[in-house]
Parts: structure tokens; C-alpha cells; sequence
């Protein structure tokens, strides 16, 4: 059978995306605490298309990420992206996967409970290559007072803090989720959170402002963008910060990284 999607193309016409889309897969994540752990991901991966052929096929994306069986972690994610390069000729590949990322919660009264946070990384091979890590951590603030211990230790969920990173050196997923948290979460025994005014209220732009300087002091990240947002009924309000200024951005190789 003729491979029609391989053959010469004369149109000379380029395709800037081609790949699939939503793909179910069970992944195997970096565990700090236990080494690995098992999720499940939506998984995008697309390449170019040069001018001189009429398609690819999309089955071949599925055998490449078969062939790492779910691994998933810095050095996989470039060697997947090689390996998309190359099978099937194109000038730049790309992958996006999103997991649920799951980790134990300890209690100052000794309750264990399992909180999740939403992860995903963007990871694109040209020229050069790029990764970003995604992760979305709830804020959830406590209650005027945390003196009766029959009450839920907060209100509910305020809002939600998206970290964006790039990174210099290897970061654990946890280490990047504790770092918002020591921000967002109640001091231990205080009932409040570090970023709070004096008066209690919160405002997504002090908590913007100091992830900010928590995270522009890490010798491990590169660049980083944080989105604040405040979920409130009827009103939902926000603050972005970006560091450094996009003119000032360089991209680190992910080989440098693993």
C-alpha cells in the first residue's frame, strides 16, 4: 500500500500545526516523597508540516509516546520531542500533557487528607528547546477564628493561584507547590495567612506581589508568570506578574535543566 501522506507535495504550502488532540494516557509523574506516582493525563502533540509532504500519519505520535510507556519527566519530555522531530521530519515538534497531581496533607491536629492540584507542561523542540511548567494551587484562607476545633479550618475556597515557570536547574513539583502555599495557607496555630493586611483582607494583588518576591528569589527558576484569582459570586477579580519583563526573558535549554 502507497504511503500517500509521505509522498512529495508541489503546492508548496505550509502547515503550521498538524498532530492529535485529547489523548487519554496513563503517565507515570515524579513523586518527591515516593518517587513515582501513577495519574492520568490529556495529552496534545503536533509538529509542522514542511511544504514537500501532503500529511503525516497520526498514528505514529501514539507508537512515539507508547515507546516511553508514560514515563514522563524532564529528560523524557525532550527525547519524546526528539524522537517527534525526527520520525516524522518536521522542523518543530510540540507537547502539551495535563495531570491531576496528587499530594498528602498533614494537620497540625494530626488529620492526613489528599489534596489536588491541576499540572501541566508545554514543552516545544525547533531551533532550540522550551518547557514550562503549569500549576494551579487553591487558596483556601481560614476562618476569623480557629479556636473551636468542631468548625471546617476555612471558608471555602477563595480563589486560585497559577504558577508558570521556567526553570535553570531541576525543581520537584511539591517544592514549587509549597512555596505558593507557605504564601496562600495559614501560619500554623494563627489562623492567618502571610500576605493578609492587618485588617484581615485579602487582595489578589498582595498575593500576586508576594509570590512574586518568593519566587524571583529562587536561584532555580528562569522566568516565571503568576496569575492570582479571586472567585468570588457575581465578581471575579485578578492580578498577573511576569519575571523578568518579556523583553528581558531568555529561554534555558531543557538539556541544561536534566
Amino acid at each position: 500500500m502507497k504511503d500517500i501522506q509521505s509522498q512529495h507535495d508541489t503546492r508548496r504550502i505550509n502547515i503550521k500545526k498538524v498532530g492529535v488532540k485529547n489523548i487519554s494516557y496513563p503517565i507515570t509523574a515524579l513523586d518527591k516523597a515516593h518517587h513515582h506516582q501513577n495519574t492520568v493525563a490529556t495529552v496534545n502533540m503536533y509538529v509542522n508540516l514542511p511544504h514537500q509532504f501532503k500529511g503525516t500519519h497520526m498514528s505514529r505520535f501514539i507508537e512515539i509516546l507508547n515507546q516511553f510507556h508514560g514515563d514522563i519527566n524532564l529528560r523524557s519530555f525532550h527525547l519524546i520531542l526528539e524522537e517527534m522531530k525526527e520520525k516524522l521530519q518536521a522542523e518543530e515538534a510540540h507537547m502539551e500533557i495535563e495531570f491531576p497531581y496528587f499530594l498528602k496533607n498533614h494537620s497540625a491536629r494530626g488529620i492526613v487528607g489528599t489534596n489536588q492540584y491541576l499540572c501541566r507542561m508545554h514543552g516545544s523542540l525547533g531551533k532550540t528547546d522550551d518547557l514550562t511548567i503549569d500549576i494551579q494551587v487553591p487558596i483556601y484562607p481560614p476562618l476569623p477564628s480557629q479556636f473551636d476545633e468542631t468548625m471546617p479550618r476555612s471558608m471555602g475556597r477563595w480563589g486560585i493561584a497559577e504558577l508558570c515557570v521556567r526553570l535553570r536547574h531541576f525543581i520537584w513539583i511539591e517544592d514549587l507547590i509549597t512555596t505558593v502555599e507557605q504564601i496562600t495557607s495559614p501560619l500554623e496555630g494563627s489562623g492567618t495567612i502571610p500576605c493578609e493586611e492587618a485588617n484581615g483582607y485579602l487582595s489578589v494583588e498582595g498575593i500576586c506581589k508576594a509570590l512574586g518576591q518568593k519566587f524571583a528569589d529562587n536561584p532555580d527558576i528562569s522566568w516565571f508568570k503568576i496569575t492570582v484569582k479571586n472567585l468570588a459570586q457575581g465578581l471575579n477579580t485578578f492580578a498577573t506578574l511576569e519575571w523578568p519583563e518579556p523583553r528581558e526573558a531568555t529561554s534555558i535549554p531543557l538539556t541544561s535543566i536534566l
